[in-house]
């Protein structure tokens, strides 16, 4: 598509080293501020997980000139939220585009400090670890990612854990101490991107930046040390047992990290197989052949900014070792048969890069999402432009070759989680 398509971007970086993203919306009323801090659970220890999710929640708590987040954002008629990957931290903010001023304030009193109190830090412990309970503890195979993980990275690697953490006492047992360590160590001008949208000119954005922000002091930002990812030099089969109502399989097929060739190639990848009705594992494995076997097929990826997994998942209509162990077959059979280029059609192929342009394209037309959208090409150095051309750019010859590499010559994880 032409540049009548593009995304309007401006930049503007702070003394402190601040980076902010900007992109004017004329045909809303409303503004968003996105600020995303580059720590997630990579940065944690095996023996203290949980800690940036926990953070997540003490961020809402109150800080030092603000005593209540949230009432100050709505007061201007605004709502928040945020969200935690093992990869960064990342907070929003929507209100009507005059009152931007309140969510500039109110986030640059969050990262300059928090008001750090034990009450606080107890009461988010407390919501955090019933969190825990009720996602992984009380939820059908909600501790299934404990278990992928596991098994899937060696145990001091960071992404062998949720983001959630391996265990409520992990929390529990967090001081006030550990939490001031935590943000004096992550949440900084020079570790954050903001990203401003909506119905707010670039200049405005820039006055608010300046004004707000740039008195907060840069901090040390101290570099990572991300161990190898270990993954298995054979594969592995493990069942494991819950309170489950079907079956389900995953298979976990180590991939390339984030922004490479063979990164895109293998999101590609997931999207001939399971992206739409029209997909592979719908056409030949729900409905078709296969059918009265799977109850539903997917294919994703845990994109990661270091070595991440493509999962093939499937939940199957029956509970007897046969029917599991076929479903494994076709599933394996169906990835396995794109392997072969010849196998990949013009349309399927055509069709397969339309619909990724379509969710790219609809997912950009709401000034929240383009907010998000933009701190994270910001964040990985991306233009977010030229994002649809480096897709249409990967050729179904390199599709293919992904594919063989993953489902043909590297040792896997399969994952049974069966009914007790």
């Amino acid at each position: 598509m032409g540049d009548g398509h593009n995304i309007p971007v401006r930049h503007h970086t702070l003394a402190n080293g601040l980076r902010m993203v900007h992109s004017y919306d004329p045909t809303t009323a409303m503004a968003a501020v996105n600020i995303l801090y580059n720590v997630g659970s990579r940065d944690e220890s095996r023996h203290r997980t949980g800690m940036a999710h926990l953070f997540e929640h003490l961020m809402f708590g109150g800080s030092a000139n603000v005593p209540s987040f949230d009432g100050e954002l709505e007061n201007a008629g605004g709502k928040s939220n945020a969200w935690t990957s093992p990869d960064f931290t990342n907070f929003y903010d929507t209100l009507p585009a005059q009152n931007i001023a309140t969510a500039f304030h109110i986030e640059s009193d969050r990262m300059l400090a928090l008001d750090f109190s034990e009450r606080s830090l107890e009461i988010q412990r407390g919501v955090v670890i019933e969190e825990f309970k009720q996602t992984c503890l009380n939820r059908p195979y909600g501790d299934i990612s404990h278990h992928l993980r596991r098994l899937a990275y060696a145990e001091n690697h960071p992404y062998a854990w949720p983001t959630i953490g391996l265990e409520p006492e992990h929390i529990a047992s967090v001081t006030l101490d550990d939490v001031k360590s935590w943000f004096y160590s992550h949440y900084a001008p020079d570790n954050a991107i903001l990203s401003v949208t909506g119905r707010v000119e670039f200049d405005r954005a820039v006055e608010l930046a300046e004004r707000w922000f740039a008195d907060i002091p840069r901090r040390n930002i101290q570099p990572r040390r991300i161990p190898a990812p270990g993954f298995p030099r054979e594969s592995i089969v493990e069942t494991v047992y819950g309170r489950v109502p079907q079956p389900m399989v995953v298979m976990a097929f180590p991939m390339d990290s984030y922004g490479t060739e063979r990164y895109y190639a293998a999101d590609t990848v997931t999207d001939l197989l399971a992206a739409g009705r029209a997909s592979r594992f719908v056409r030949r494995l729900v409905y078709g052949p296969a059918e009265g076997i799977f109850a539903s097929a997917d294919a994703s990826i845990i994109g990661s900014e270091h070595e991440g997994l493509l999962l093939l998942t499937a939940r199957v209509a029956d509970n007897d070792d046969s029917t599991i162990s076929r479903a494994c077959e076709l599933l394996l059979a169906e990835a396995r048969a794109i392997a072969d280029p010849a196998n990949i059609g013009k349309r399927e192929y055509e069709r397969t890069i339309n619909n990724f342009e379509a969710t790219f394209r609809f997912g950009n037309i709401d000034y929240l999402s383009k907010a998000t959208n933009l701190a994270l090409a910001e964040y990985h150095g991306e233009d977010i432009n030229a994002t649809v051309a480096a897709r249409r750019s990967l050729r179904p010859e390199a599709v293919a070759a992904e594919a063989d590499r993953l489902f043909n010559r590297t040792p896997f994880v399969t994952l049974v989680y069966r009914p007790r």
